[in-house]
C-alpha cells in the first residue's frame, strides 16, 4: 500500500466500523421480514453480541493452530 504501515488504531476501527455495517444491515433485514422495529433492532444487538464472542473464540482457536505458519529462516550469513 505505497510504503503504508496499518497501525492496530487503524484495525481498530475498520472492525467497530464492519461491525456496524454488519449490524446495521441485520436490522434492515430483520424488519423488512418482520415489519416490528423493536425486534429488528433487538436481533441486530444480540446478534452484534453473539458474533463478537464466536469471533473472540473463533481466534483463540486460530492461534492453536500451526496451519500457515513457518519460522522465518535467517538472512544474514557470518
Amino acid at each position: 500500500m505505497n510504503g503504508y504501515i496499518e497501525k492496530p488504531i487503524r484495525s481498530i476501527v475498520k472492525v467497530i466500523s464492519w461491525r456496524l455495517t454488519a449490524t446495521t444491515v441485520t436490522m434492515i433485514v430483520s424488519y423488512l421480514f418482520i415489519g416490528d422495529l423493536t425486534v429488528a433492532l433487538s436481533i441486530g444487538f444480540f446478534e452484534s453480541i453473539a458474533k463478537i464472542i464466536i469471533n473472540y473464540i473463533h481466534e483463540r482457536v486460530w492461534t492453536k493452530l500451526k496451519f500457515g505458519l513457518e519460522v522465518p529462516k535467517s538472512d544474514y550469513s557470518i
